[in-house]
């Protein structure tokens, strides 16, 4: 058996058809979208169909959607173009404990230029409540954001509640949906989000292609200085061959639900296991809704480095959390926001699986995981 990859939150394989399709339009679709002669009317055709591709997914309008380069930009593009367009009566931002660096650092640097934050704290298994929520607002709030899914636990915020509060408010509100596309059912109708961000490269698409969607009507001021592509509100020319990709993966994510139940089955089995077969193992999140396909357990004792790097010579790859955050000897702002204590923090190891996931693969990281577990205990000397 090869390697066993189970850290789809980070990345994921590029699927058979979203290759083909970008090798395509790499070869032929090579015109500038912006140009009014054929190749460029063929490249303006093959973002069309991409943009009702995602919008398909998420229930919106198609011009709604906006292409960048990823969840990041996408974040970025949300916090600061509706903080820009707020009124002077309306400059505070809201965000959750345990959102993405992506959210959580654009708060900081906006902070830093004047504009009051307020972080909304998390319960012990990392859910922000309505009433917490409702605590921090008030009539100079601008832009509330609250994730999806989180992308280290899995846990799934009540958006749909805490947009109700926020509108009252007077405030929109804006979801980094990153880690919950292909994953679970989003409809921006549903939730009655004002802004939703997403990326492809987390359900099967190329990397350097992501949506933010923005509900009409909503003030935005433009981040970055250009042209006039995506209806003014991001310049730039177009990664059309990325696109065309994001459009492919997105029609592949709207027709895999049936997937979800095996990936959720095995999860689940992965997860019963490994809290039988290692003692003190603990699973974060637990009492929370969360995504099918991710499991975050501590197994206190064994530092999290010390898993990883043994895991993987063992051919299983996984992660201690954000991907972002990766290179860093940083515990987990996100476990550290739920209340965990230290050990807890530190010893934590994040499974996330894929519809390519085997029972096989399952089988394997059920064998060697209550060894290695073991051994980083016993070198520790916390066995």
């Amino acid at each position: 058996m090869g390697p066993i990859y189970l850290d789809y939150n980070a990345t994921t394989p590029v699927a058979p058809a979203v290759a083909e399709a970008v090798a395509r339009a790499l070869r032929d679709t090579f015109g500038n979208p912006s140009s009014l002669h054929g190749p460029g009317q063929r490249a303006r055709r093959a973002l069309d169909e991409a943009r009702q591709a995602v919008a398909a997914l998420i229930g919106a309008d198609a011009a709604g959607i906006v292409f960048t380069s990823g969840g990041t930009e996408s974040d970025n593009l949300a916090l600061r173009g509706v903080l820009e367009a707020a009124p002077a009566n309306r400059r505070r931002l809201v965000v959750g404990a345990v959102e993405h660096e992506a959210v959580l650092n654009t708060a900081r640097a906006l902070q830093r230029r004047g504009w009051p934050v307020s972080i909304v704290p998390v319960t012990g298994d990392g859910i922000v409540t309505p009433e917490a929520l409702a605590e921090h607002l008030g009539s100079d709030v601008a832009l509330v954001s609250v994730m999806l899914a989180n992308n280290e636990t899995g846990v799934v915020q009540p958006v749909a509640d805490l947009v109700l509060r926020a509108h009252a408010a007077g405030a929109r509100f804006h979801t980094d949906a990153v880690q919950a596309i292909g994953k679970i059912e989003v409809d921006v109708r549903e939730l009655d989000v004002d802004l939703l961000s997403l990326t492809g490269h987390k359900f099967g698409g190329p990397k350097g292609a992501g949506v933010l969607w923005i509900r009409g009507g909503v003030p935005m001021a433009g981040v970055l200085a250009g042209g006039r592509q995506e209806h003014n509100r991001r310049p730039g020319t177009e990664n059309v061959p990325a696109i065309v990709g994001l459009g492919v993966a997105a029609a592949l994510a709207a027709s895999g639900a049936n997937e979800r139940a095996a990936v959720a089955a095995r999860r689940d089995r992965l997860e019963r296991a490994a809290l039988a077969a290692v003692p003190g193992s603990v699973v974060n999140g637990a009492g929370a809704e969360r995504v099918p396909n991710t499991t975050n357990i501590s197994f206190p004792g064994a530092e999290a480095e010390s898993l990883l790097i043994a895991l993987d010579l063992e051919g299983v790859a996984v992660s201690s959390g954000s991907a972002c955050s990766s290179g860093t000897l940083e515990p987990s702002h996100v476990l550290r926001a739920m209340g965990l204590e230290p050990a807890r923090v530190q010893s934590a190891i994040r499974f996330s699986l894929g519809p390519a996931t085997t029972d096989e693969e399952i089988d394997r990281v059920l064998a060697v995981l209550p060894g290695v577990v073991e051994r980083v205990r016993r070198v520790s000397g916390k066995a």
